[in-house]
């Protein structure tokens, strides 16, 4: 459990390593809890979220669960495990609670700058996935959180919910899709940039941008030294600090491994790399209204499923396909081809080499998408858009992801498609691994990492105050509760101004 004790005016009280969503969300979470902390954040690059919060970089789902059909795994008894969904679910409606919140308290000015109301579908075709797809609408429909969700096999139907993924298609083709209207597209990057900047007006919170942070050491008296280099000028700082949290997307295992704490042995990474179809033809963009999410090939990590995806960047509307996923051995878009063969250790290298060996299907799959030719993209995009055509779209390459692969008493090691927090056993430093959902959920994962780090303080009946002032169902599960559920979404509609959504 971390205890704030004095630095001896060495340094700030909390260090935030990289500039992305969950850093902005912690720092934001501790200075409405605790005014006084100081904060300072350290970024590799010169701007907030260019890496994997940047609008390009990932989906922008708000992966509420409502179309993502990894989360919902059919069973070897043939029925659908919603487990995870509706987790997730739960989990999102807790971060439209913190931004309508950071709304209504004029921390954010202006909802439409991050999030706009879109329908969230998931389609499919042939008769298995038919089958599957309408049992997983039945399991979901039992859940409070899905209860709005709509089911169709009618063509006609489906061709008035998106005419683009019908149109041109056989009319006796087999196809099924379910629809969510409460979905909603999020620019994590825009939400970033604005959190920080409300951050770095506040008293006691430093941002130092193109910073390298070189290692970390725990002290003997509990306090962590950190060595930064200035990217620019190649100066290099040393300062001391309580508590440090490594947010900083595929860079957190290397810094993990450097704090040597015993909670971060035998976690290894798998870099995955991503690339987008942009449609640069206003006509088709226009024509198109939904995130629209098919099934993954055989083999294909979470971050691959295949979406027809409207979005909303810096006040344009867009849509992409994709992604098509690639390898690389970098951790960052911008890191280097070193960072996987050096983040390979002597602790780590039995789980690596055993996941890998679990996962040839994964290896297969991405030799063949790295191979693969622009008719082979077109071929994909087709299948989700009978009609679409070459000279419409350019490629576009998306972010890093680097998946977790931890150890496993069973396998030795086993890749793990989520998030993992890691956290030394004293609260004193924690680092977030992993990729999806991670953004559409970061306020959960970090009120989960204040329970584990400041759990004294967490404790106190003042931040219990201010938690529930800032989420309103917090400490309660919203799976039970119906009318908290109806009462929470209507707020936080009206807030985030989730009507209609709007057009450049």
């Amino acid at each position: 459990m971390f205890i704030r004790k004095s630095t001896a005016g060495t340094g700030p009280d909390v260090v935030l390593i990289g500039a992305g969503i969950m850093s902005a969300t912690l720092g934001m979470l501790l200075k409405e809890l605790e005014p006084g902390l100081t904060i300072a954040v350290y970024e590799r690059l010169d701007v907030a979220a260019a890496e994997s919060s940047d609008a390009w970089n990932n989906a922008g789902t708000g992966h509420s669960a409502f179309c993502e059909l990894n989360y919902t795994p059919e069973k070897q008894d043939g029925s659908i495990d919603i487990k995870k969904a509706v987790n997730i679910a739960e989990q999102f409606e807790v971060s439209r609670q913190f931004w309508s919140y950071l709304v209504e308290n004029n921390i954010i000015s202006n909802p439409h700058n991050f999030i706009q109301s879109i329908p969230h579908m998931s389609f499919v075709w042939g008769e298995e996935n038919v089958d599957y797809l309408k049992k997983r609408f039945n399991a979901l429909k039992q859940c409070h959180l899905f209860g709005t969700m709509k089911y169709s096999e009618d063509h006609e139907q489906l061709k008035e919910w998106m005419p683009l993924v019908m149109n041109g298609r056989d009319p006796k083709q087999k196809v099924a899709a379910t629809r969510m209207e409460l979905g909603t597209d999020v620019n994590f990057g825009a939400l970033t940039r604005a959190l920080f900047n409300h951050l770095q007006k506040m008293d006691g919170v430093s941002m130092y941008f193109n910073y390298d942070v070189r290692d970390l050491n725990k002290q003997e008296d509990g306090t962590w030294k950190i060595k930064v280099k200035n990217r620019e000028t190649r100066e290099k700082t040393t300062l001391t600090t309580n508590f440090v949290f490594i947010g900083a997307g595929g860079g957190s295992l290397p810094l993990l491994e450097k704090s040597d704490i015993p909670e971060g042995k035998g976690f290894g990474g798998f870099p995955v790399s991503g690339q987008w179809l942009r449609c640069t033809n206003p006509e088709i963009i226009e024509q198109h209204r939904a995130k629209v999410y098919g099934k993954a090939s055989v083999g294909a990590p979470p971050m691959s499923v295949p979406h027809l995806d409207t979005r909303m960047i810096d006040g344009q509307k867009a849509l992409l396909f994709g992604p098509y996923a690639g390898f690389s051995t970098k951790f960052l878009k911008n890191g280097s081809f070193l960072d996987l063969p050096l983040s390979i250790k002597a602790n780590n290298i039995y789980p690596m080499v055993s996941a890998g060996l679990d996962n040839i299907p994964l290896t297969k799959y991405l030799i063949a998408q790295v191979r693969q030719k622009p008719e082979d993209r077109l071929d994909a995009l087709r299948e989700y858009f009978p009609e679409a055509k070459m000279e419409d779209w350019q490629l576009e390459i998306a972010g890093q992801r680097v998946q977790v692969i931890k150890k496993d008493p069973e396998h030795g090691g086993i890749l793990e498609f989520g998030t993992e927090v890691v956290s030394a056993a004293d609260g004193s430093i924690a680092a977030l691994l992993g990729a999806s959902p991670g953004a559409s959920t970061a306020v959960s994962i970090m009120l989960n990492l204040l329970k584990r780090c400041f759990n004294e303080q967490v404790e106190t009946a003042e931040w219990q105050e201010k938690l529930r002032k800032m989420i309103p169902s917090y400490g309660q599960s919203l799976l039970n509760n119906p009318a908290k559920v109806d009462e929470l979404r209507t707020w936080t509609t009206q807030v985030l101004e989730l009507g209609e959504m709007e057009h450049a």
